[in-house]
């Protein structure tokens, strides 16, 4: 019998469908992250009083201060579940500068700003550059976050089919490139704000002074989504692209009225998309004017630019932003004609972040039992010399990390809940041996964004299956997993290999305090 070539490669996908078929098995089994985050807060108290009474403690290397488990079913720590839970909630680091975001990123979206932006990013490419036009805009998509996703794959199947490829492809390549690159982004984003809220008051538990910046992987994930774009665009365009089954999609370039609508940018929104352009580039200049002064009060102390107001407030320089741009352009297009309408938005953004402040409050009283009883510390010292016995190159430890993380966002797919849950640990761990948390937050955004587009315990990855299901019928998880495993497989290679020559050479990733 005859061996063809595709055979291999086939047993490889069956595998690779098995294990995802396992996953979703598993993780359906699983209660919402609101339930976990509770259940973990319970296991960390059971823990605690057995440490506490073994008296586990560890010396801290940086303060050479005594760090003991603490039970939390002690007096004191019952103390701190009841009475300091609300005061939990509203000094957990992410909750105010996330909403401060979303207020001006609210305006942006209600006014149709982001969504006409998107579209004429895409709308006049030239077919050869269309999947990289595509990938690179949903790149500048991640600035809205969860809701590229409805905005982006119908538009890309539009696209794909107008310009006679195959709809499901551009369905899969708007899907991908949000998923798998959901941490990388050539523009701030909300999830910069949120992480480095994370990792600073993980890193406080070493150094009570340390601030990760909103931008401190900024560099790093400007140039990663270049490099994602470029090896989503070779994957498809060299592979995907030439599968038979996309024959039978038969596109047809002839779009209905409501279709030609979706990717229409009129004339008054062109003409809104100008004049906002201008105003933005007026806004940055104001701010960036503002800093030339050595005397400016924008500046930090000793007239220091990355120590500035700016920097920490970013979070409200954002929203701002973000307001102005969407009021100005919603003015124009009279999709928010009055002040009033502006406010109306704002409130909009906020209650779409309801669901993740319902989860906020259940992490927040789990990461506060976690620091009070000092599990995560002795954690964290015990870990690093261990690594320091083990003599590894930080490099090494780093893969090793991306690895574990892989793996663990295959179930937790949320990036705030996994990075509450591992920061904790492994910031301060590996900042006891040497690498500071800019480092550590920049791989686990690698690791945390790739297994995204693989993964049935993600919604988006049910939601993506749904848009493919509309040009073809018969589509299941296994249709999509044989599109997307061989993108994320590739893409991990390629944005890890990255990153350690990335961090091999010295380069900052962004701008740190």
């Amino acid at each position: 019998m005859t061996t063809t070539a595709a055979e291999p490669q086939s047993r490889v996908l069956r595998a690779a469908f098995r294990c995802v078929a396992a996953i979703e098995k598993a993780g359906n089994k699983l209660p919402n992250p609101f339930w976990l985050f509770w259940l973990f807060a319970g296991g960390v108290a059971v823990l605690s009083a057995v440490l506490a009474a073994m008296h586990v403690r560890a010396v801290n290397p940086a303060t050479n201060k005594v760090v003991e488990v603490a039970s939390l079913l002690s007096r004191d720590g019952l103390t701190l579940v009841v009475a300091d839970a609300v005061e939990s909630f509203a000094s957990f680091p992410p909750l105010a500068t996330i909403l401060t975001v979303m207020l001006g990123i609210g305006v942006a979206e209600r006014s149709g700003l982001l969504s006409t932006m998107l579209r004429r990013m895409v709308a006049r490419v030239p077919a050869k550059y269309l999947t990289f036009a595509l990938s690179i805009t949903a790149m500048v998509s991640h600035v809205v976050g969860d809701a590229a996703y409805i905005t982006l794959i119908p538009l890309g199947a539009l696209i794909f089919r107008a310009a006679g490829r195959s709809p499901v492809l551009g369905c899969i390549v708007a899907y991908v490139s949000i998923s798998a690159g959901y941490d990388a982004s050539p523009s701030l984003t909300k999830t910069d704000v949120l992480l480095s809220s994370i990792s600073t008051a993980a890193a406080r538990t070493i150094d009570e002074d340390y601030v990760v910046t909103p931008v401190s992987n900024y560099f790093f994930g400007l140039a990663s989504s270049f490099l994602i774009a470029t090896v989503i665009t070779v994957v498809v365009e060299t592979v995907l692209a030439r599968r038979s089954d996309l024959e039978a999609d038969q596109p047809s370039t002839d779009l209905d009225a409501t279709e030609r609508d979706a990717m229409t940018v009129t004339p008054q929104q062109r003409r809104a998309l100008r004049v906002t352009g201008l105003v933005a580039l007026g806004f940055i200049a104001l701010l960036v004017g503002s800093l030339i002064p050595a005397s400016s009060p924008l500046r930090g102390e000793g007239g220091g630019i990355v120590n500035s107001p700016v920097i920490a407030g970013i979070a409200v320089v954002l929203g701002v932003f973000f307001a102005v741009v969407g009021a100005v352009y919603g003015r124009l297009t009279g999709t928010l004609p009055a002040a009033r309408d502006v406010v109306t938005a704002m409130a909009d953004g906020v209650r779409s972040m309801a669901p993740i402040l319902v989860l906020f409050f259940a992490i927040s009283q789990f990461l506060a039992y976690f620091k009070w009883t000092n599990i995560g510390e002795v954690l964290a010292i015990t870990g690093a010399e261990a690594l320091r016995d083990l003599r590894l190159q930080g490099w090494v430890v780093l893969v090793g990390i991306a690895v574990l993380i892989t793996v663990m966002n295959l179930v937790i797919t949320s990036g705030s809940a996994l990075w509450s849950l591992a920061a904790p640990v492994l910031v301060p761990m590996l900042m006891l041996v040497g690498i500071d948390p800019e480092t550590t937050q920049a791989v686990y955004r690698v690791a945390d964004s790739v297994t995204n587009c693989v993964t049935p315990m993600s919604p988006y990855f049910v939601m993506a299956l749904g848009f493919v299901q509309q040009y073809r019928k018969s589509a299941g998880i296994g249709t999509l997993a044989s599109f997307t495993i061989p993108i994320a497989a590739v893409v991990w290679i390629v944005w890890v290999a990255f990153f350690v020559a990335w961090y091999l050479l010295g380069i900052p990733f962004g701008v740190s305090a």
